[in-house]
């Protein structure tokens, strides 16, 4: 992924300006270290920092149209450029750069083309013609994008928030499925598909569309001209991931230039499950497997870099972002530049552990849309950041536009986890790829348990991660936490202790409003709480607070350490749990 930064109207000195947004550019350079580009005219400035994918040798942005009147800069990845290249015979290309199409399509069909675009993406568009600009985000936020403005009355977009905070009187997330139009006046949605509304499909479910979907979604994101490779746990979703990969690689273009059998690489603590688990299904697909180990002390000593890269201060995803932004730097160590990973499937699907006790199809449904709708702030922003660190792009087809059309149709009586007729959580996915014939995985693998990151990474990473914040913040701290952050006051020391650091790097009242709070049952949304009244007693991000999902394991466990006969930490009222799935979900696990 690409870093883009705009300064879009200003009125001061137009020579310390261009310094400035250079220098702000710089920011992002890990995004992009292939070239930085900056285009000036007038009081705009478009600044990129490439990450090269499609066309290495001749893509380098700002991006024109034939003579030069409409700039872009673009961070993202337009699948179907070649299509839409077609519908446009008469335009001459400069580049062959899938992002080369946007200028072009402008011209062509105005600020409504934005939904012709299949794929993810970032821009920022000026029409030197009569001096307009329109800046828009995909519509998950698989690419981050900010929003700021400036007293003197500019306007400044970014990929991260380390380009305008220090710049910017007010500035927010510029939120995913919209544009911004100088023309029009503020934000409004391009992204307005059926599920949107949360009203309840009725679609019967069928197995075989369900699995095209999802094949057509990771085909499509071979697309590269640099190596790649998968991001496999040994979990359900990048199992899938990596097999389908595996499957239709050879004769793409891909396969002809990098070579036909797939590299797979996966993270954990010495011994952890997660390794086994890769392992196992990288033998079975036939996969060049890398296997990169870290210690606890390696991910607390990263928890700075870390913060500083993923821009919050939010619990799960800072745990969850550690071992992706270790794992990202060996693998660029390699040599590789794109991944493809898992992220979207739990939300899409209900994988997650508190889904079990959905009242119903309505309630089920619903929470699926709130958490899509919710994925730019939290894995789609690790994915993203956690990778972008190193230039290192991820790709995510679970959430493509085209295969969350087809799932989010299902009527959701079928996603409902009913042990009673054997179907555990993400099963209408598990039975759309149970091929007996030339199976994707084996079965064993297609339908185990869904573990969760403390259980494939190891406790100890988390319990790690809690006593190094008891060592830095106080009770007396804590004590008076509603009064040094009255937003989303942090309620744990470990809370509290990456709150610290983030208000260090970004101490502006915007940038705290940048990131979600709110009370959370394992990984829920704050109205999922209703589902379980025990719930409310004991709110936890992580997924072992998710009382009464595996009932006999938990009540089994109970009793053992109410009886004294189980030497078990307890960590937030909570015993760990043996057999549950616990703590926040890496989806590269997943």
């Amino acid at each position: 992924m690409c870093g883009i930064l705009a300064l879009l109207g200003c009125s001061d000195d137009s020579q310390a300006k261009r310094v400035r947004v250079l220098e702000l550019s710089r920011r992002l350079k890990h995004r992009g270290p292939d070239w930085s580009g900056i285009f000036q005219y007038g009081d705009f400035y478009l600044a990129h920092q490439r990450l090269a994918i499609i066309d290495p040798a001749s893509g380098d942005q700002p991006l024109f149209n034939e003579d030069k009147k409409i700039v872009v800069t673009v961070n993202g990845e337009i699948y179907n450029h070649e299509k839409l290249r077609k519908l446009m015979p008469n335009h001459k290309f400069r580049t062959g750069s899938d992002c080369d199409v946007i200028a072009h399509l402008y011209e062509e069909y105005g600020e409504n083309f934005v939904d012709m675009l299949d794929g993810v993406f970032s821009f920022v568009l000026l029409d030197t013609r009569d001096n307009s600009f329109l800046a828009a985000r995909d519509a998950i936020g698989i690419t981050p994008l900010y929003i700021g403005w400036g007293l003197d009355g500019s306007v400044w977009i970014s990929s991260e928030l380390k380009g305008l905070n220090d710049d910017c009187e007010h500035f927010e997330v510029f939120p995913p499925g919209h544009l911004y139009s100088s023309k029009n006046g503020g934000l409004r949605r391009w992204y307005n598909p059926a599920w949107f509304s949360e009203a309840i499909p009725s679609t019967p479910y069928d197995t075989l569309v369900l699995r095209r979907a999802f094949e057509n979604a990771v085909i499509k994101r071979l697309m590269t001209d640099v190596p790649f490779g998968v991001l496999l746990s040994g979990g359900l979703d990048s199992s899938l991931v990596a097999s389908v990969t595996a499957r239709y690689l050879a004769g793409t273009k891909a396969a002809k230039q990098w070579g036909a059998q797939l590299h797979s690489f996966c993270v954990g603590l010495e011994g952890s499950p997660d390794l086994k688990a890769a392992k196992e299904v990288a033998d079975f697909l036939g996969t060049v497997h890398h296997e990169f180990h870290f210690t606890v002390q390696d991910g607390i000593d990263a928890i700075e870099d870390v913060i500083y890269h993923i821009e919050t201060y939010d619990v799960t995803t800072i745990r969850a972002s550690t071992p992706m932004f270790l794992m990202s730097r060996k693998i660029k160590s390699l040599g590789v530049k794109m991944v493809i990973s898992g992220e979207g499937a739990d939300e899409i699907f209900g994988g997650y552990l508190y889904f079990h006790k959905a009242p119903n199809k309505e309630e089920f449904h619903t929470e699926t849309c709130r958490k899509i709708k919710a994925l730019h702030q939290y894995d789609c922003l690790r994915a993203n950041k956690a990778t972008s660190a190193w230039g290192l792009e991820a790709r995510v087809p679970f959430l493509d536009k085209e295969f969350i059309n087809v799932a989010m149709s299902i009527d959701p009586e079928w996603k409902m986890i009913k042990h009673d007729q054997g179907r555990i959580e993400k099963w209408v996915l598990r039975k759309a790829f149970d091929d007996e014939e030339q199976p994707y995985l084996p079965k064993h693998i297609l339908y185990r348990q869904k573990e969760q990151f403390s259980d494939g990474v190891g406790y100890s990473w988390i319990d790690g991660l809690k006593a190094h914040a008891e060592q830095h913040v106080t009770d007396r701290m804590m004590l008076n936490a509603a009064h040094i952050f009255p937003h989303n006051t942090p309620t744990t020391k470990e809370g509290y202790y990456y709150r610290m650091i983030f208000e260090r790097f970004f101490p502006q009242n915007s940038a705290s409003l940048t990131v979600p709070g709110g009370p959370s049952i394992a990984c829920s949304t704050a109205k999922a709480i209703e589902w379980d009244a025990s719930w409310s007693n004991n709110l936890d991000p992580s997924g072992r607070a998710a009382i009464g999902v595996h009932n006999s394991a938990y009540d089994n466990h109970l009793s053992s350490v109410a009886n004294g006969n189980l030497d078990t930490p307890i960590i937030n009222n909570v015993p760990r749990m043996v057999g549950v799935g616990v703590a926040a979900e890496l989806t590269i696990r997943s």
